[in-house]
């Protein structure tokens, strides 16, 4: 693992242009992300958004929204797990908040998501076709589940995608592990070893990319796998 200490912030972005960022077929293997730079496109609404990496743990501090998009895309079957930590030790944005993931993400007429920069708003988001969980949104009290259909506004919840209980929220300076699954029809999320979310999909995403995401919060993310199942 490399050890280095990028900076970024949401006025400079990331270099690259979007086919240099489409030049990297799916994996055929694991791939362990170490490099921000070589690695991630950053998208922030806020220019005072800082994304960091060093000695393997990504430090993502930002006061509005912020999406941290893999360059390569993903192909199913597979598996991308990471850890993460909601970071509460007196910062301005360690909210406890938001710890949100795309997967399969594409556009709406099946592009990339990588061919044009958003702007790091929610609703920018709202036209992808995607799966998305949100654990411990909405000031950590709810977590949910969406497949976005690709058109404005339309992210549909099923009643048993929207959990509120404590156990299912985000736990401030404590390390979580997440598997985001895309095998068939089995669309899954889960967390310490624990189901959160299953979705039996008819007509799976097969393919796209995938982002981490989340808005006025102090995230740290190591240990992040892509593999094929």
């Amino acid at each position: 693992m490399r050890v280095m200490a990028w900076i970024y912030t949401a006025a400079l972005g990331l270099p690259g242009s979007a086919t240099a960022m489409m030049a990297h077929p799916p994996s055929a293997g694991p791939i362990a992300a170490d490099r921000v730079s070589d690695d991630w496109v950053v998208e922030a609404e806020d220019p005072a958004a800082r994304v960091t990496q060093h000695r393997g743990v990504i430090d993502i501090d930002t006061p509005k929204g912020l999406t941290l998009w893999w360059r390569r895309p993903v192909a199913a079957p597979v598996v991308i797990r990471f850890q993460a930590m909601a970071v509460a030790r007196g910062g301005a944005n360690d909210r406890v908040s938001d710890l949100n993931a795309f997967w399969m993400a594409r556009n709406d007429d099946g592009g990339s998501v990588l061919a044009r920069r958003r702007s790091g708003a929610f609703a920018d988001y709202d036209t992808l076709r995607t799966y998305y969980v949100g654990i411990g949104g909405n000031r950590n009290t709810t977590t949910r589940f969406r497949r976005y259909v690709g058109r404005t506004g339309d992210r549909p919840l099923l009643p048993g995608h929207d959990k509120s209980d404590e156990a299912d929220m985000l736990r401030p300076n404590r390390w979580t592990t997440i598997r985001l699954i895309a095998d068939g029809r089995t669309i899954a999320v889960e967390r310490d070893g624990r189901r959160l979310f299953t979705l039996d999909d008819p007509a799976p995403y097969t393919a796209g990319h995938f982002g981490l995401r989340t808005t006025w919060s102090h995230l740290r993310i190591r240990r992040l796998s892509i593999t094929p199942r």
